[in-house]
């Protein structure tokens, strides 16, 4: 029997709220199948599950979230943080959407303290970890989605996943991103668990790749050395992007990635010079505040409050334009992470890993604590998920 990817989860993005005899039900689903799972395999594992794009989404259509929209996250996510107990599933949950997502520095260390005793340096380690995780993908990686929503969850240990989604008003899709603190030696080494999103975006800087590496170590010596010299160089890639018609950026080479080769930057190629647009305003104070702290790698250059999405393209394109160390253009997202994707892409589907995600989650439903009759309905969403992702022939 052959199985063929037959679609890929949209994420488009929908205004208004569940309903609230929805969220009741899902509030009610979300603590039986959580705490199923937490018994019989425990928190991190747990955590683990929810840092899978895929398995988060069956998960929202099993407690009945039929949409795959944007608001899959913020509803299952809200609906978590409804259900879960600390003193039963021994997983706090902090943040949320707007300004909520905000308050997980103020939130962690009441949750971690208040329920768990955790020491200081756990808890400072769970704040960074959320502060991080937005600064990478609101900065380092430059994918036209902006932040709104953002979560946290954690258990006794100190073990944490974050959830957060952006939101691409061009095209009015929505993007969702996944981390997991078993995944994470460098907050700007490839950390993440898994992005997912309709799209893949052009032009985008990705300066978690390893292939911006070398980049990474010019931009900390760039940060790093004298402030003048920095000036010089910004004014130098300035000048030449506004007299592009002189053909002042001739002298720089890129890669043309859908070609393999290597073609002159100029004014009949402007999807490159879109690409290199350097920022019109730059914050020279916080430049200077940056040279002080004489930061010694790139995620404590990019942890230093104040550098955003400005500071990391201006510093990159200065290595790649001047210094000739190249950053990743080709954006991280992937479609469907854990069992592949349409013709291969981004690689073949894998029928075991995919089976083995749905019998995971179908028997937690079996052996959470409900009805009859509301498991009956838990399994039916979830053959229905399946059978929308992909055609059993």
């Amino acid at each position: 029997m052959a199985l063929r990817a037959s679609a890929i989860m949209n994420l488009p993005l929908h205004g208004g709220h569940a309903p609230a005899y929805l969220v009741r039900r899902m509030v009610k689903l979300s603590y039986a199948i959580s705490k199923a799972i937490i018994d019989e395999y425990g928190q991190p594992e747990f955590l683990r599950r929810l840092s899978d794009p895929l398995w988060f989404q069956a998960l929202g259509c099993v407690l009945g979230f039929d949409w795959h929209s944007s608001g899959v996250t913020t509803v299952v996510t809200g609906v978590l943080k409804q259900s879960l107990n600390d003193d039963v599933h021994g997983i706090s949950i902090a943040g949320g959407k707007g300004k909520k997502s905000t308050e997980t520095k103020k939130d962690i260390p009441k949750l971690a303290e208040k329920y768990y005793n955790l020491s200081s340096t756990k808890i400072d380690n769970l704040v960074y970890a959320s502060r991080m995780a937005a600064k990478v993908d609101n900065a380092a990686i430059q994918d036209s989605y902006s932040l709104y929503h953002h979560v946290i969850l954690f258990d006794e240990h100190g073990n944490w996943a974050v959830i957060q989604q952006g939101m691409n008003p061009g095209n009015k899709m929505a993007r969702r991103y996944h981390w997991i603190s078993d995944n994470v030696r460098n907050f700007v080494a490839e950390p993440h668990a898994g992005i997912i999103s309709q799209y893949k975006s052009p032009n985008t800087l990705d300066m978690t790749s390893t292939d911006s590496i070398d980049n990474q170590k010019i931009c900390v010596d760039l940060a790093t050395s004298d402030i003048n010299n920095l000036k010089s160089s910004v004014y130098k890639v300035t000048t030449a992007h506004y007299n592009v018609e002189k053909n002042t950026l001739d002298k720089w080479i890129v890669r043309d990635n859908s070609t393999s080769e290597y073609k002159t930057f100029d004014k009949n190629n402007n999807n490159l010079i879109e690409q290199y647009q350097m920022p019109r305003r730059l914050d020279w104070n916080l430049f200077k505040r940056i040279y002080d702290i004489q930061p010694r790698n790139y995620e404590q250059l990019i942890s230093i409050q104040g550098v955003g999405p400005a500071t990391v393209r201006a510093l990159s394109l200065i290595g790649q334009l001047i210094y000739g160390t190249k950053a990743s253009w080709q954006d991280p997202v992937k479609y469907n992470f854990a069992h592949g994707g349409k013709d291969g892409v981004p690689y073949p589907v894998a029928r075991k890993t995919y089976d083995q995600s749905i019998s995971y989650l179908s028997s937690a439903i079996e052996g959470a604590e409900i009805e009859r009759v509301e498991k009956v309905q838990a399994l039916k969403k979830l053959a229905e998920y399946s059978t929308k992702m992909f055609n059993h022939e």
